[in-house]
């Protein structure tokens, strides 16, 4: 007698049906990218000024633009990450799409927080600028900590990658993803407890590091090895 799992229709068969290729989850999250590039630069204006006082106001708006650069390399790295980390899936199933929204999610709060952030500093008000401050940084943890579920997603269901990805791949992207979290959080809580100028230039630092960074040091690795003494070109 034939057992269960033979059987059309089974959980098994069920199972197999919810994967599928990447293309559309691909497709889906370079949108939500686009979308939140454009939200980030929305937030730049042009100011509505008397004759004469345009250079005034625009040095005026420095936190705007500060704010707007930090944010926009911020989402330019994960979308980065994002396509290094799909360039290695094979196909994805339903706990993929779950933790793929969730990275989506994330990244789609930083235009809210980027706004909240140039406006708390264009004011001046102290208090402002310290819950603005601990706001991105919030944010910033939430982003890591949905990274952090996606490569543990991944590094859990292997057969959803393609041959011949190595699993020290995904142990070095949790790293990036676990100090992500210690590191904006260590950001926020300077800039609302020691200064807020301190936390902004750790804000715009990181996303340096993690675009350095991202492919799991592949691609810094690659470039060190093209630019050593004796290289080939």
């Amino acid at each position: 007698m034939d057992s269960d799992r033979d059987r059309p229709g089974t959980a098994d068969d069920e199972a197999g049906d919810l994967r599928s290729d990447t293309s559309r989850a691909i497709g889906f999250s370079d949108a939500v990218f686009a979308i939140i590039i454009t939200i980030l630069v929305l937030d730049l204006r042009t100011p509505e000024v008397p004759p004469g006082g345009l250079l005034r106001s625009l040095l005026d708006e420095w936190p705007v633009y500060l704010a707007y650069v930090t944010s926009y390399l911020y989402v330019a790295v994960n979308w980065l990450n994002h396509k290094g980390t799909f360039h290695r899936v094979r196909c994805t199933d339903r706990g993929l799409h779950w933790v793929n929204l969730g990275v989506l999610f994330s990244v789609a709060l930083l235009p809210f927080a980027t706004a909240v952030l140039s406006g708390a500093v264009q004011h001046g008000d102290r208090s402002d600028e310290r819950v603005a401050v601990a706001l991105y940084g919030l944010v910033g943890v939430v982003l890591s900590v949905a990274w952090l579920a996606l490569y543990h997603h991944l590094s859990r269901h292997r057969d959803l990658l393609v041959p011949r990805v190595s699993p020290r791949f995904f142990a070095v992207e949790r790293l990036r993803a676990v100090l992500g979290v210690v590191s904006y959080a260590v950001a926020g809580l300077v800039g609302w407890l020691v200064s807020v100028p301190v936390a902004l230039v750790v804000f715009l630092l990181l996303p340096l590091f993690y675009g350095l960074s991202s492919n799991g040091f592949y691609d810094l690795r690659r470039w060190a090895r093209r630019h050593r003494p004796g290289a080939r070109p």
